[in-house]
């Protein structure tokens, strides 16, 4: 029940919409005044009263009903208080009735929404950075698929550039094929690597033809070029599985090589192409941007261009209702140019185009950099916090049955709400302890209390009905309250792009469920009192379960 728009919709206040009460609808400071509370100051000059008068006809005219059982007036503010018992019926009855698909919707039934998320270079092992790009898109396509949008997820792979001829004369000069796939892709970056460090000029000319041959489709650097990339994409599914992430399309730069010339043509046609120093451009000086390079003065394509065709193709081939790029946000200027060439185009869905920006992810000794020689693997940091998990569950439950998945369920799932807990745009510190800890504001909190519910309910023998008349207390309400915000709080998360939006719905749920389980006995009271908080456990275990299956986390039965 999203008891804002039940309100919002019931208040007939002149020139002022709905939405708009919505948004102004919030938490009044002491929950006796009520669960909701309406500021009439902004609706003053618009009907020409004070608020105070504003707020007294508000309470005056307003009709309680099942949902809300009080309305008060006061300082110009109008308090509305939530009937608990049809509240707790409601909710608590739609749970246990749509399980799996509580807070789901059919909000984007008919629209088809494209995710570009993770997009790997070939040949190249995932480090930390890639982690928060490969969950906020996973966490986007779940969130958006569980509202009824069609998700393509693509991963738009970096397999075009003269780095695949370095790899190439890499491989001829010093590589063997027991070598690479002893060492999977870290034999091959170790190749790239000490191309990088040890070519000569000879080589590096040898490098170009080697691309150049890629590019003319010679048989045996394609081979080797497909071999490198079946190496990768072995390498990275290991971990994609890991994380619950799945891609529809690993259409990657190479994929849009022979799309780019009608683009191209088209950029001509317009008048938009111009000539610097040899090079193609469109020039976005008077929008405030350096000029979009779309061909070197040598005639190669770069990033835009192929974004560019990309761009094209999707809206050709999938009618996209949005097309979302999760990528860091150091690429904003490139996203503004290559959207602002689209609008000059005449593309009208260039509006559609989304760039869901990130911030960047370090360890807590500032570990990241490829360049300083720092970078840490994605694996490592999984692997770890997997051994990590093992230890901590080792020690607070040491009889504990299948402790080795569990470890990998809550290590793995520490990584992941790590990177998703706050919002994306922000820098993030990895820190193993914080994210392993089983107190505060981390997945193993939730996925702990997840535990404790199922072993109440457990022991219970199941055996349990939701009652009818059963008031619920000041505890019980607000897990309820909580419960009820879920669809809404699903919905936000996909309207702002921003998973941690359901992460921390997670953790205030969980925590609202521990104050209520402190608090309030469950399995040695009986009657009405018993069976509620039963239904109350189970309602708060399914919502918790969903809510971390759309961030990508598992949870397990006990820990």
């Amino acid at each position: 029940m999203d008891y804002k728009q039940h309100i919002s919709e019931k208040l007939k206040i002149e020139g002022v919409q709905p939405e708009e009460i919505a948004l102004l609808l919030a938490l009044p400071p002491n929950s006796d005044m009520g669960d909701y509370a309406l500021p009439c100051f902004k609706f003053a000059k618009i009907l020409r009263k004070s608020p105070v008068a504003i707020a007294e006809d508000i309470k005056n005219s307003y009709v309680c009903d099942e949902f809300i059982s009080e309305v008060s007036a006061v300082n110009g503010y109008v308090n509305f208080k939530i009937n608990k018992l049809g509240l707790a019926q409601s909710v608590l009855s739609r749970i246990e009735k749509e399980g799996v698909r509580y807070g789901s919707s059919d909000l984007g039934k008919g629209k088809t929404v494209i995710v570009e998320y993770s997009s790997v270079n070939v040949a190249k092992p995932f480090h930390i950075g890639h982690l928060s790009t490969t969950v906020i898109g996973g966490a986007l396509y779940k969130i958006l698929e569980f509202l009824g949008y069609n998700v393509i997820g693509i991963n738009h792979l970096g397999d075009y550039g003269t780095q695949f001829g370095k790899l190439i004369s890499a491989y001829k000069h010093w590589g063997n094929k027991q070598l690479v796939e002893n060492g999977e892709i870290h034999a091959i970056n170790d190749l790239y690597v000490r191309f990088n460090s040890e070519a000569d000029e000879e080589m590096q000319e040898e490098a170009r033809n080697y691309f150049k041959l890629i590019e003319d489709g010679d048989e045996e650097a394609n081979k080797l070029f497909e071999w490198f990339k079946e190496i990768t994409l072995a390498y990275v599914s290991k971990i994609y599985d890991k994380l619950n992430i799945k891609f529809d399309s690993y259409a990657g730069e190479r994929f849009y090589i022979d799309k780019m010339q009608p683009v191209i043509d088209e950029l001509k046609q317009k008048n938009l192409l111009k000539t610097s120093e040899g090079a193609q451009i469109v020039d976005l000086e008077e929008f405030g941007m350096p000029p979009c390079l779309i061909l070197r003065s040598d005639g190669a394509s770069l990033y835009a261009t192929r974004d560019l065709a990309a761009a094209v193709y999707r809206k050709n081939t999938y009618d996209f209702y949005k097309c979302l790029y999760v990528v860091a946000y150091q690429q904003n200027l490139h996203f503004k140019q290559f959207f602002k060439v689209l609008e000059l185009m005449g593309k009208e869905w260039a509006k559609d185009l989304v760039h869901v920006a990130y911030g960047m992810v370090s360890l807590e000794d500032g570990s990241m950099s490829t360049r300083k020689g720092k970078v840490v693997w994605l694996e490592d940091v999984i692997n770890r916090c997997e051994q990590k998990a093992y230890a901590v569950i080792d020690e607070k439950n040491p009889s504990l049955e299948n402790k080795e998945q569990i470890a990998k369920t809550v290590g793995i799932g520490a990584v992941i709400f790590g990177a998703l807990y706050n919002s994306k745009i922000k820098d993030v510190t990895f820190s193993y302890d914080k994210v392993l800890s089983f107190e505060g504001e981390t997945s193993v909190y939730v996925q702990y209390t997840c535990a404790r519910a199922n072993s109440i309910l457990i022991k219970s023998g199941q055996n349990y009905a939701l009652p009818k008349n059963y008031q619920p207390n000041a505890e019980e309400s607000e897990v309820i309250k909580s419960l009820a915000a879920f669809p809404q709080t699903v919905a936000d998360a996909a309207e702002k792009y921003e998973p941690s939006v359901v992460a921390r719905y997670a953790v205030d749920l969980a925590q609202k469920f521990n104050k209520f389980y402190i608090n309030c006995k469950i399995n040695s009271e009986t009657g009405d009192t018993k069976s509620f908080r039963l239904a109350l456990t189970n309602s708060t275990l399914q919502t918790l379960t969903n809510a971390l299956k759309l961030l990508g986390i598992d949870v397990p039965e006990k820990m």
